[in-house]
């Protein structure tokens, strides 16, 4: 797709964060395609299914993951955007800010605080977002994140401030 070389990296190839919805979205089908045939980590397939909207097919391929590896933290944040793209957002904030609870204080407090963010937004919590997304930039910088991530909460921020404030 034109135009995307901007948006910030989704942290898969050929996928990348819509600056307008904050959501991930492919934008180079066959960068996505051939990266995910040669990737053996469920949790990949987990989230091409989630960016394209096959939250059932998700849900199937991730609790077959979760059983495997009933701890990982990426896992359990897919079973929130999984309630996400099946479009129960409440809930779904509610499992990132349990996640958030359990992570606060570790390095992976900046990564849930970024899906709240993403989930609160979605869900019209734009000014909730703003708090979320604030926070994992602060995070991130005072940590020296990569860049991407730093300028992925950037870019999320500002989105949300600037529906904020045409709210206003």
């Amino acid at each position: 797709m034109e135009g995307t070389a901007e948006w910030p990296e989704a942290g898969f190839p050929g996928i990348r964060i819509n600056p307008e919805t904050l959501l991930p979205q492919i934008v180079n089908d066959d960068a996505c395609r051939e990266a995910l045939a040669a990737s053996t980590d469920p949790a990949d397939h987990v989230f091409v299914l989630l960016v394209e909207g096959h939250g059932a097919e998700a849900a199937e391929l991730l609790a077959e993951a979760r059983f495997n590896d009933p701890e990982s933290f990426r896992l359990r944040a897919f079973e929130a955007e999984v309630l996400r793209v099946s479009n129960r957002l409440d809930r779904a904030v509610e499992l990132f800010r349990q996640l958030l609870h359990e992570v606060q204080g570790t390095p992976k407090e900046a990564l849930a605080l970024q899906f709240l963010g993403k989930t609160q937004y979605t869900a019209g919590q734009t000014s909730a977002a703003v708090e979320s997304f604030a926070r994992a930039l602060d995070l991130r910088v005072a940590q020296s994140a990569d860049a991407a991530l730093i300028y992925s909460s950037t870019v999320a921020l500002q989105r949300a401030r600037d529906v904020l404030d045409l709210a206003c």
